[in-house]
C-alpha cells in the first residue's frame, strides 16, 4: 500500500504587495508584510473540495483581454471558450492566490482612479487596495455546478470583512461593496471583469441576488445552479456574517 501525505493544514503565500495588517483580526489569518498564512481549520467555515479551476494569468492577459466581442461571439462566450481550452485543476491554494492577486491587480488598478465617475463617487487608492486584497482571498471560495457552496471563508462576506479588517463605517463599506458587485458601473469595466475572471475559472456572482444585506459573493463556474446557490446562502449566510463580525470583538 502506498502511503499518502496528510492534507496540509496551513496555506502560506508571499504576495508581490504587502497585505493590510488588519487581516490579523480575521480568525486563522496571519499577515506579516507580503507574507500571508491561513490556518485552514480555523479560517474556513466549509472546506469540502480543496481544488480549483484556474487559467494561467499570462494566457488570459495575452490572449483574452484584447479579444473583441462580435455579433457572433459574446464576451461571456469568449471567456467560457478560454476556460475550456486552457483551464486546469489545481489543489494548491497558493497557486490560486497568486493567480487571484494578478487578476485583482489588473481589475482594480490605481490608474483608474482618475476616471470622472470614480472621482465623483469618492473612490480612493485605499478602496482599490481593499478590493484587491479581499478579492484575492475570495478566490479560495468554491461553488459547485449544483450550486452547493463547498468552500467558504470570511472573505466571502466581502463588505463585512472590510469593516473588520479596515475599520470601515457602514457607509464606506457599502461603497466598496457596490464597487465590487457593480463592476464599477461601467460597461467597459464589466467586460474587463468577465475576461479577467476567466483566470479564476468563471464569473462573478454577487450574494445579494437573494437579499440585499451585504452578503458578498464569489467567482463561480459558468453554468452554476443559481437557485440552489441562493438557497444555500439564505440558509447559512446569517451565521457566516455573524462569525465574521465576531472577529472584531
Amino acid at each position: 500500500m502506498t502511503a499518502t501525505s496528510p492534507a496540509p493544514s496551513m496555506i502560506q503565500v508571499e504576495f508581490t504587495s504587502e497585505f493590510h495588517p488588519g487581516w490579523n483580526k480575521i480568525a486563522g489569518v496571519s499577515v506579516t508584510g507580503k507574507n500571508v498564512r491561513i490556518d485552514i481549520g480555523e479560517y474556513f467555515f466549509r472546506y469540502e473540495n480543496p481544488s480549483w479551476l484556474v487559467c494561467d494569468w499570462t494566457g488570459v492577459r495575452d490572449e483574452l483581454l484584447n479579444a473583441i466581442e462580435t455579433e457572433a461571439t459574446a464576451v461571456e462566450q469568449m471567456a467560457l471558450d478560454h476556460i475550456r481550452e486552457h483551464g486546469r485543476t489545481t489543489d494548491d491554494p497558493g497557486d490560486v492566490l497568486k493567480i487571484a492577486e494578478e487578476t485583482t491587480s489588473f481589475l482594480f488598478r490605481d490608474e483608474l482612479l482618475s476616471e470622472p465617475g470614480l472621482v465623483q463617487l469618492g473612490v480612493k487608492a485605499r478602496h482599490l487596495r481593499m478590493l484587491r486584497e479581499v478579492g484575492t482571498l475570495m478566490a479560495l471560495n468554491r461553488v459547485e455546478l449544483s450550486g452547493k457552496i463547498s468552500n467558504v471563508g470570511p472573505a466571502w462576506m466581502f463588505p463585512v470583512a472590510c469593516k473588520v479588517v479596515y475599520g470601515l463605517e457602514e457607509t464606506e463599506a457599502r461603497l466598496v461593496d457596490e464597487l465590487y458587485h457593480g463592476t464599477w458601473f461601467d460597461e467597459r469595466r464589466r467586460v474587463e471583469a468577465v475576461k479577467a475572471n476567466a483566470a479564476l475559472g468563471g464569473k462573478l456572482v454577487h450574494g445579494c441576488q437573494s437579499q440585499v444585506d451585504m452578503r458578498g459573493g464569489a467567482v463561480v463556474p459558468f453554468g452554476v445552479d443559481l437557485t440552489e446557490f441562493r438557497r444555500e446562502l439564505r440558509h447559512f449566510g446569517d451565521d457566516w456574517i455573524e462569525r465574521v463580525e465576531a472577529c472584531d470583538r
